[in-house]
Parts: structure tokens; sequence; C-alpha cells
């Protein structure tokens, strides 16, 4: 069967509103994962894999980010960094493989939402862990401190996105249908200021899969020149903080909002 081109499969694969999205869609697929998944789409479409399929295997590339970095050192953190971007393609791949055979489902939509509890949950997890030095190449033993601070990070991520999802299903068990972008500006005016310079300083992003990816190669190749650990741990207790601090105004922002109306 011959594949379809990029042309044929974008208004289906790609539908309007899809890259609009400004809480369901990830800041690295408008600017380029989806372009990427549009030309794999065409790989895809015509084989006997299943969206689900390639949910699952998004699922274990994420993961495997967590476990890459237990490997100390720079090689590491770019295994790490590269298979979040594949998670990323998948995560995109898999929508876009089911909206052209018109086999969206409930299932798919659960299985995604897991799968990105996990994932970025182990790589946070990962990251505490590669600060513990369980290879004790800083100190006599393994410093756990470091991991029990990326566990707080990963519980801090998994809430964040609960808090979120939570909104869907309280508003499903009232009967009421989902909340609009716009019910998610706070009522007080003081609030809603808050909400915009949070949302314009962007520093919630950072539990966020890609961005800690990122941020953890980043503090790898300066630990790389400056010798040590010093700026994976002093990472460790960045995302803790902010994961506890964005946790909580989240909740309140949520709280504050029109979503639960």
């Amino acid at each position: 069967m011959q594949k379809p081109s990029v042309a044929e499969l974008r208004p289906v694969v790609h539908p309007e509103g899809v890259k609009d999205r400004r809480s369901g869609e990830h800041w690295a697929g408008r600017l380029y994962m989806r372009e990427i998944s549009l030309r794999c789409d065409r790989y895809l479409v015509n084989t006997r894999i299943t969206p689900n399929q390639l949910t699952y295997l998004m699922v274990v590339a994420g993961v495997l980010a967590g476990a890459a970095l237990l490997v100390p050192g720079l090689t590491g953190a770019l295994v790490a960094a590269l298979l979040i971007q594949l998670y990323l393609l998948l995560d995109c791949v898999d929508g876009e493989l089911a909206r052209w055979r018109k086999q969206t489902s409930v299932t798919g939509v659960y299985l995604d939402r897991v799968g990105h509890y996990l994932a970025e949950a182990a790589l946070l997890v990962g990251f505490g862990l590669r600060g513990a030095d369980l290879l004790a190449r800083e100190g006599a033993s393994a410093n756990w401190m470091w991991a029990f601070l990326g566990a707080v990070a990963a519980l801090g991520a998994i809430l964040i996105k609960a808090e979120t999802d939570l909104v869907d299903v309280a508003r499903a068990r009232s009967g009421l249908e989902t909340a609009k972008d716009e019910a998610a500006t706070p009522r007080s005016s003081g609030l809603a200021l808050a909400r915009r310079a949070a949302a314009a300083l962007k520093f919630h992003r950072l539990v966020g899969g890609v961005e800690a990816s990122l941020l953890i190669l980043a503090l790898a190749i300066v630990d790389t020149v400056a010798g040590g650990i010093f700026w994976t741990r002093f990472g460790i207790a960045l995302l803790a903080g902010i994961a506890v601090l964005q946790t909580v105004l989240h909740l309140v922002s949520i709280l504050a909002s029109r979503r639960l109306k």
C-alpha cells in the first residue's frame, strides 16, 4: 500500500487547534517534534503497529531515561536526554496514528496519562539517585539525602499533573463538560496577576520531562568541566524546591479559578 504524503497526513493528524492547545501541547512539539513525527507517521500508518503499542514504547523510553542517569558522568545525562526526545516523539506519533486510523479510545488516553506520570517521575528519581552517588565516587558511601530529594521532586511532578487531571474527573462526576481554557484564570485579580507572572517566568516547567532532561544534561556538562557532582546536587535541590512550591501554588490556582464551577 502506498504511503500517504505529508500533505495528506497533516490535516488529519494535525487538526486545527492541536498545536494551539495551551495546556495540552508541549512547546517542543510546536517548535519541531510535530514536524518530525509527521514524517515518521508515513512509515507507520500502513503497518500493524497500534497506537497503544507506541504508547507502551513511550513509557519504556521515559523510564529508561531515568535508569540511564545511574550511569555516571556526561554519558548517562546525554543518553537520558536523547531517550526523553524519543519519549516525546512517541508521545506525538501515538495520537497522530490513532487520528489517522480513527482508533482514538478512552484506553489510549488513559495509558498516555499514566505514561506521563511514570516517565517523568522515573527521570526525577533517577536524577536523585545520580546525586546520591551510588558508586561512592565523591565519598565513602552513597548520600541518600539526594535520592530523597529526587523522590520529592518526582512526587511533586506527579501531584501537579494529578491536580490538573482531577479537575476533569471532578467535573465529569458532577455532570459538567470539560472546562474551557479561560476558566483557568483566578477570580481574584491579585492571584490572576501572580499566575500570569509565574506563567511568564515558566520556572514550573523545569520539573517536566523535556526541560528536566536538558537541565540535567547542562549540569552534567558543568560538572564534567568543574569536576565532582556539586552542580548535579544543586539541580536536585532546585527541582525539589520548585516541585513542592508549584504543587501548592497550582492547587491554590485551581481552587481560586472557575475550573471547578
